[in-house]
């Protein structure tokens, strides 16, 4: 078992680059709080406003199968850093847009130099760990994530109610140029590589528009007519038809733009599945939860991300916990654990009325934290366990597609759910149409519970760790199916 330290030099590398990525996780998170304000100052309608998000995401999904393919040809120090100035230039274009087509343009320049800076950031903290105390490397890695939706919303909310909504943006300017001065001091220079990998073309025309037209399918999903209808079936059909010929194409390549092979590695295979699945659990009730407070019990947007922040905490608490037992451990069990906390938590927001104790709300909210605190850790440690070096960049793709598909999934089937319960389901007000949401998000939090089965145990990390222990630390066998 794996019950060494975090190294010193990985602990550097994660800090280095946690400072540059909290400008995309903040970004993220203030946005979305925001979308109502840009569309009155800008003078638009909420649907077009919400190209702000979608164009960033779009981008995000395009930009993402390329880091494997730029990983290798100019080295991670270089790619981090072009990736980071690219989301600086967007943040920047984004604060001086002069209307909404402006500021779409530049979110999506935004979401470029994001989409490289997420795969990146794990597989150079990762590779740097080389199979070592993995569970304690994620806490690291995950940090961003974990302070986002604490922060986020409560700097979104103070912008949008106090400052222009110009500043969201400027929030972003210190962490870039902080991330660029520190990448510059302390990231280790790329060796030169032996070969320069060639850019799969093919493989990149058909995996980045599938999973931008998956993405603005799931995008468009959220409206009254729910899955069924055009804008959503037909970018659904064609981003699953070029996901298709992607994996057959891929599967004959001997060097892939992603090596979709991986996802037979059961450490892969099974923190794919899971993420994607949890998606349906924990992104799609991140909407359901302010949306409850602002629509049922009537609080502001600020008041919405104040009254979540002891979610945020709960995850923070547990993060300390998570991350040393998974070394020990392996992931099944404490991810297994975490979403039992996750659906128990969920629970009480199944019966919950419009006077319902706030106290007694938010303490639920701190342990449906912890629980997710308990899921992030080991399922991300878990992509990576018993992988060679060169695989860690393929594994950080396949991981961040299955977390960011997942994720839209299930925030557009539990949109499509609580739109239904209010109209067709049967459901009597719109109190009851949040219960019936919330008892979906429970049985998803169970199913992902039972998918748990398949993630690498204690065995799977023993062996790693004794691999990464012994000279060849990098040339690490999978581990067994």
């Amino acid at each position: 078992m794996s019950s060494s330290k975090i190294d010193p030099h990985v602990l550097k590398t994660a800090l280095v680059l946690a400072v540059g990525v909290m400008a995309v996780v903040f970004d993220t998170t203030i946005v979305s709080v925001a979308l109502h304000t840009l569309a009155h100052e800008l003078g638009t309608t909420v649907a077009t406003i919400q190209w702000v998000t979608t164009g960033y995401l779009l981008a995000l999904g395009v930009s993402v199968p390329l880091s494997t393919w730029a990983l290798g040809r100019f080295g991670g120090k270089r790619v981090w850093m072009f990736a980071l100035a690219v989301f600086l230039l967007g943040s920047l274009g984004s604060s001086l847009a002069w209307d909404v087509g402006s500021l779409i343009g530049w979110r999506v320049v935004q979401g470029i130099g994001g989409g490289l800076m997420l795969p990146v950031m794990a597989t150079l903290v990762f590779q740097a760990a080389k199979g070592k105390a993995l569970g304690r490397t994620a806490t690291w890695v995950a940090l961003p994530a974990l302070l986002g939706p604490i922060l986020g919303p409560l700097i979104g909310g103070a912008i949008v109610t106090n400052l222009s909504w110009r500043f969201m943006f400027w929030v972003n300017v210190p962490f870039c140029v902080a991330g660029l001065i520190l990448a510059g001091l302390y990231l280790a220079k790329d060796a030169v590589p032996a070969t320069r990998p060639r850019l799969d073309v093919w493989g990149l025309v058909l995996l980045a528009p599938g999973i931008a037209a998956i993405v603005l399918a799931l995008s468009n999903a959220g409206g009254a007519a729910g899955f069924n209808q055009t804008d959503v079936i037909a970018p659904l059909v064609i981003g699953v038809v070029l996901l298709v010929a992607f994996t057959l194409y891929a599967l004959r390549r001997s060097e892939p733009l992603v090596d979709i092979r991986l996802l037979a590695v059961r450490s892969v295979g099974s923190s794919s599945s899971v993420l994607f699945l949890s998606g349906f659990a924990l992104y799609g009730a991140m909407l359901l939860l302010p949306l409850y407070y602002m629509e049922v019990r009537g609080t502001s947007a600020l008041a919405a991300g104040l009254i979540l922040v002891p979610q945020g905490i709960g995850t923070l608490i547990s993060r300390q916990i998570a991350g040393p037992l998974t070394d020990r451990l392996g992931a099944r069990s404490i991810a297994a654990v975490g979403f039992v906390i996750v659906a128990a938590a969920t629970v009480p927001f199944s019966f919950v009325s419009a006077t319902s104790s706030d106290w007694l709300l938010a303490l639920w909210l701190l342990v449906r934290g912890i629980g997710l605190g308990a899921v992030t850790m080991p399922v991300m440690t878990a992509a990576y366990v018993g992988l060679q070096h060169e695989q860690v960049a393929h594994s950080s793709v396949l991981t961040r597609i299955a977390q960011q598909v997942g994720g839209s999934f299930g925030t557009a089937v539990l949109a499509v759910i609580l739109q239904y319960a209010l109209t067709a389901g049967g459901a009597t007000d719109l109190v009851g149409a949040f219960h019936i949401a919330f008892w979906w998000a429970t049985g998803f939090a169970v199913v992902a519970m039972v998918l748990c089965a398949w993630l690498p145990g204690r065995r799977q990390v023993a062996e790693a760790a004794a691999a990464a222990a012994g000279p060849a630390a990098q040339e690490v066998t999978p581990a067994r199916a």
